[in-house]
């Protein structure tokens, strides 16, 4: 309640408490989670003191040649599925960082045999590591490596850190388990969805993902890097505008941060 108190008035109790529970401290306090794309379904991840790379294909990537593998740094690797658009640049990048893999128990086991250590995750687990909380999330994708060996299921993941929660769907087609994700969860800060068509869903159906979502902020990754996954950038940003989504489409090289 308000008192008075020598000519000020200030409040006390239940109010007070209701206050400095439910109210962030000024933005410019918080910590900042900054994601940069780097090309196709590639992301660099900085949390406050960790750095996140997900699924690395970028020396094979025409559209990322600026980009040097040499330069990036990497805490932990997050691989989504086995297939050579997500892991071409794993091993060098993990070998020269010491980074640890995290992804599907075959995953981290293939990499394990080439000297590079992990930790091994499957659909609804979660582990908390030292930048917060990972959740091993469904897919429907397909998942081989290049030889064409067996890579597991193909997965997702929701991350959580102290003050940011956001969801990588990684290869995947809509599915209706996604309006779980914030029910299981809680609400999303970001979603990361694959928007290119084809071997993915595509915009429509990215646009239907994120109501499940409960998501009003999507990044859009997995297009344009070949002939079957190229958008109309301008198209896209205007179809979820008109249900009042915002879809980000970073240039390659930069960044958003949360």
């Amino acid at each position: 309640m308000f008192v008075w108190n020598h000519g000020k008035l200030v409040f006390r109790g239940f109010f007070y408490r209701f206050i400095l529970l439910n109210c962030r401290v000024s933005s410019n306090t918080l910590p900042i989670m900054k994601i940069t794309y780097l090309g196709h379904s590639s992301l660099s991840i900085e949390t406050k003191d960790k750095t996140l790379l997900i699924d690395p294909f970028i020396s094979g990537n025409e559209l990322a040649k600026d980009i040097d593998i040499n330069k990036l740094q990497a805490d932990y690797i997050l691989i989504t599925h086995a297939h050579q658009d997500h892991i071409l640049d794993v091993e060098a990048i993990a070998k020269r960082t010491e980074a640890t893999v995290i992804s599907n128990f075959e995953i981290v086991t293939y990499f394990g045999n080439k000297g590079i250590k992990g930790h091994p995750m499957n659909h609804g687990g979660k582990w908390e590591f030292d930048f917060g909380t990972v959740h091993y999330t469904n897919a429907i994708h397909s998942s081989s490596f290049p030889d064409g060996s067996y890579g597991g299921q193909a997965g997702g993941f929701v991350i959580e850190t102290s003050h940011h929660r956001l969801y990588i769907a990684g290869d995947t087609a809509l599915t209706y388990d996604m309006k779980l994700i914030p029910k299981v969860y809680g609400l999303l800060d970001l979603a990361i969805l694959p928007i290119g068509d084809t071997f993915t869903m595509g915009i429509n159906e990215a646009i239907k993902a994120s109501k499940f979502l409960e998501c009003n902020k999507i990044l859009g990754y997995h297009f344009d890097t070949f002939g079957e996954i190229k958008i109309d950038h301008k198209k896209a940003i205007n179809k979820f505008a008109k249900v009042k989504k915002e879809l980000i489409l970073l240039p390659i090289g930069d960044n958003i941060k949360l």
